[in-house]
């Protein structure tokens, strides 16, 4: 199998949206956030490319928690600025891909 390009391009999106939230306001979360989002993210990517188990699972754990980190900004912020609708989508998409890929691996193995 080769690269998840998902994983592998959600990994980047996160790692630079951390520093760009960190060097922008100073957000030493939104550093350890994007961060510690990308490394799930390379992760699951090296996992799913070594043919590894549980690499899908990883991505859609860190979908899960990047809806999350979305959704609980995003109610702060009362779903009026831009970063975390952003983040909410990303999560929304990437956790209905990861899921959707989960499924249709579980039912081959059956």
């Amino acid at each position: 199998m080769g690269v998840d390009y998902p994983s592998f391009i959600l990994s980047a999106l996160c790692a630079i949206g951390g520093l760009m939230g960190y060097s922008r306001k100073g957000s030493v979360p939104s550093l350890f956030g994007g961060l510690g989002a990308s490394l799930l993210y390379g992760t699951a990517c090296y996992i799913m490319k070594s043919n590894g188990k549980f690499g899908i699972e990883l991505a859609l754990v860190a979908s899960v928690i990047l809806l999350l980190a979305g959704l609980a900004r995003s109610f702060d912020t009362s779903f009026q600025k831009p970063v975390p609708l952003l983040l909410l989508a990303l999560g929304v998409l990437s956790g209905g891909f990861y899921a959707k890929k989960l499924s249709q691996v579980q039912r081959a193995l059956r």
